[in-house]
C-alpha cells in the first residue's frame, strides 16, 4: 500500500471518527436537555406539592366562610403579586360575591372587572366547569369597555365538589403581569379542598341559622 493509499483511509477514518464524535456529541447534549428539562419538572411539582400541603394547613378547622375565603385570598396573594380575586359563590336563585381589602368583604363598584358580569354570563361561567380565559367570557356574554378590558388578565376557575358546581372564582390582574400557566396551575392544584371547606361552612352557618 502506498502512501497516497495510506494518507487516503487515514482521511476517512478520521472523518468517520469525527462523525461518530458529533453523533456522541448530540446524543449527550439531548440526554442533558431531558435531564434538566426533568428535573425542572419535579421542582415545579414539588412546589405546587408544597403550596398546596401550606395552604391547607392555613384553612384547616376553619367554620367561618368569610374567614375562610378572605384566608384563601391571603395565601393567593402571597405567591401572586398584585393579583385580584373574587369569589363567586352559588346560591339558590342567584351569586353572592366576596372580595375583601383589610380583612373585610368589600363593596362591588362598576370599576371593578365584577361589575361586569351579570347574573347570566355568572351561571354560564359556572355552568361550564372549566378555566375560563376573557375570550371565553366574552363568548359566554361578558360586556363592558373594551379599551378596559384589553388592560386586563383574567381566568375564571370552577368551584366544585362531587360534580355539583359551587360557583368559581375570578382571577386577575394587569396584562403587564399577565397570569402565567404555573399561577393558574397553583391555584387550581387547591380548589378540591377549598371547595370542601367552603361546603362545610355553608352547611355549618345553615345549621346554626
Amino acid at each position: 500500500m502506498d502512501d497516497k493509499q495510506r494518507h487516503r483511509r487515514l482521511r476517512l477514518l478520521i472523518k468517520k471518527l469525527n462523525k461518530d464524535h458529533k453523533k456522541q456529541n448530540q446524543k449527550i447534549d439531548i440526554l442533558c436537555n431531558d435531564l434538566i428539562a426533568a428535573q425542572r419538572n419535579f421542582i415545579k411539582r414539588l412546589g405546587i406539592i408544597s403550596f398546596v400541603a401550606n395552604f391547607y394547613e392555613s384553612i384547616i378547622g376553619m367554620t367561618d366562610l368569610n374567614k375562610l375565603l378572605y384566608t384563601a385570598v391571603e395565601f393567593i396573594k402571597a405567591e401572586n403579586a398584585d393579583v385580584n380575586i373574587t369569589f363567586f359563590l352559588r346560591q339558590e336563585e342567584n351569586f353572592e360575591l366576596y372580595m375583601f381589602e383589610s380583612g373585610r368583604p368589600i363593596a362591588i363598584e362598576k370599576q371593578y372587572l365584577e361589575g361586569c358580569f351579570t347574573p347570566e354570563l355568572m351561571d354560564n361561567i359556572s355552568k361550564s366547569n372549566k378555566v375560563c380565559n376573557l375570550d371565553d367570557m366574552f363568548a359566554m356574554g361578558l360586556q363592558g369597555n373594551l379599551n378596559e378590558l384589553n388592560k386586563i388578565s383574567a381566568v375564571t376557575i370552577p368551584l366544585g365538589l362531587l360534580g355539583s358546581s359551587l360557583g368559581f372564582i375570578l382571577v386577575y390582574h394587569s396584562l403587564e403581569n399577565k397570569l402565567t400557566a404555573d399561577e393558574i396551575s397553583r391555584i387550581s392544584a387547591v380548589i378540591s379542598g377549598l371547595s370542601r371547606a367552603i361546603t362545610s361552612c355553608q352547611t355549618l352557618s345553615i345549621a346554626a341559622d
